[in-house]
């Protein structure tokens, strides 16, 4: 007769005290964050019990630690006490909520592992904001910080309070055939032959210019982008940025790489730290990727040149974005391009399964005068791709099959030039780096079969957060 107990082998390991205590703290801290975010799928805290807001602070307290950063260890304690604190004066209305009992228990075992006091100073979760005119972030948060203090006085003096958010941020961008994700993320393949704005408003003027990709067909690709970032007083004066196809240059159009004095500090490469100014730009690869950063007004841009066409992105403040008037309204970031000018159907992008066009290219790459000229062509060679040998190449790249692998795969069979495969993955990466809405990354070409993956992620999100919710009550 065996002994009774699992079935699996090895299993009995993961109830070994060594392992729960182990992992406990990691364990009881994604229960605090998951639940405390989606309040209501484990247990729904009161009005009274406030240790969400608890989480949140010890989060900005530390999303900016790193091991490597001296002190790291007295900050982290401080930041841990201060997570204490908070939990001990919203003891008493969270009694019985699980998401403020893994957090103690989580805020415990950390403690502990870390070697940190109990008694000692604790990390203000009201910082000092340094108000730096030239600054966009110093600036919002000065005023944030005072509209904060007028609103609390107020309600305390009229039995009321009105809420005050930190300011959104927007992204957009344009790459491939071309292919533009607006504000609204709302994604679009377009024609716009010539030259079209993406964005202008009153600090920020974005123009782009498209030419055809494949004689006879309707697909243009981006082969120029003028910035100008408009004269902010104290700040900068006017400055134009002009990148044409095999001219990206690291400096704007006067020869200067920046304006505007020197405005707070930022970590290098190397780990030093240093002035940057209210707008300058860094080259990140000569002639194939530069960033432009305007500080006092908050906006990042990417350009990229890909082959023969250029690429990019841009974050910028929703307040900025705003500030237009009606003779400005011409916007694709803003509004999209109009429906004449659109290839897709409604969020739908028809792949082309025999372009007419390619042919057409084909033959003229095989007439001698043609290829005399394109042989000592940087670019890579026109290729005729299948649908399958599409979608091969673009999962060398790409490997969830969003709208970002459905676009390379529409620009190869369209074009057959394989450096939209690159543009696709970078563009899909200067997205991640700039979208400010991590759940928003994602968008699924309608009528395919992807987008099932994506109404199904719900149920998904809910089932693991209950299931963390049980190993919680198990660990305890």
């Amino acid at each position: 007769m065996g002994r009774a107990g699992c079935c699996c082998r090895g299993a009995e390991r993961l109830t070994s005290p060594s392992l729960v205590r182990r992992f406990r703290p990691l364990l009881l801290l994604i229960i605090a964050l998951c639940c405390g975010v989606h309040l209501g799928q484990c247990q729904v805290a009161t009005p009274q019990c406030r240790i969400q807001k608890c989480t949140t602070d010890f989060v900005s307290l530390t999303s900016h630690l790193t091991p490597a950063v001296d002190g790291f260890h007295t900050e982290f304690c401080k930041a841990l006490r201060a997570y204490s604190a908070c939990t001990q004066r919203t003891a008493k209305s969270c009694r019985g909520n699980l998401v403020f009992h893994s957090a103690v228990l989580g805020i415990s075992d950390l403690m502990s592992q870390r070697n940190c006091s109990r008694d000692g100073p604790t990390s203000s979760t009201h910082p000092e904001v340094h108000h730096e005119p030239c600054n966009y972030h110093s600036r919002t948060q000065h005023a944030h910080t005072h509209s904060h203090v007028h609103s609390h006085t107020h309600s305390h003096a009229h039995g009321h309070s009105h809420g005050h958010s930190q300011p959104g941020y927007l992204f957009c961008g344009l790459f491939g055939d071309p292919h533009l994700r607006t504000f609204k993320d709302s994604f679009q393949t377009c024609k716009v032959e010539g030259a079209w704005p993406l964005i202008d408003n009153d600090y920020l003027s974005v123009q782009v210019t498209n030419v055809p990709v494949v004689p006879g067909s309707s697909a243009t690709a981006t082969n120029k982008i003028t910035i100008i970032f408009k004269p902010y007083e104290g700040c900068t004066d006017q400055r134009v940025y002009q990148a044409v196809t095999d001219n990206l240059p690291a400096a704007f159009d006067d020869g200067t790489i920046s304006s505007g004095d020197p405005i707070h500090s930022s970590a290098g490469a190397d780990g030093a730290t240093g002035k940057v100014r209210a707008l300058w730009i860094s080259e990140r690869s000569p002639g194939h990727h530069v960033e432009l950063h305007a500080g006092y007004i908050g906006v990042t841009v990417i350009i990229r040149q890909l082959g023969r066409y250029l690429t990019l992105a841009v974050r910028i403040p929703e307040d900025l974005a705003q500030a237009y008037d009606a003779t400005q309204d011409l916007q694709l970031c803003l509004n999209g391009c109009p429906s004449g000018e659109r290839i897709d159907q409604a969020g739908h992008l028809p792949l082309p399964l025999s372009p007419p066009a390619l042919g057409l290219q084909l033959q003229q790459l095989r007439r001698p005068s043609y290829a005399s000229q394109t042989q000592a062509s940087p670019y890579g060679a026109v290729q005729v791709f299948g649908v399958e040998g599409a979608k091969e190449r673009c999962r060398e790249q790409l490997e969830v099959q969003d709208i970002y692998f459905h676009s390379c795969v529409f620009d190869l069979l369209t074009t057959g030039d394989a450096n939209f495969t690159l543009a696709a993955y970078s563009a899909l990466k200067d997205m991640e780096s700039l979208h400010p809405h991590r759940d928003r990354w994602r968008i699924f070409p309608r009528s395919s079969s992807t987008s099932t993956l994506q109404s199904d992620s719900q149920p998904i999100t809910q089932f693991t957060l209950l299931l963390l919710c049980a190993l919680s009550s198990a660990l305890m």
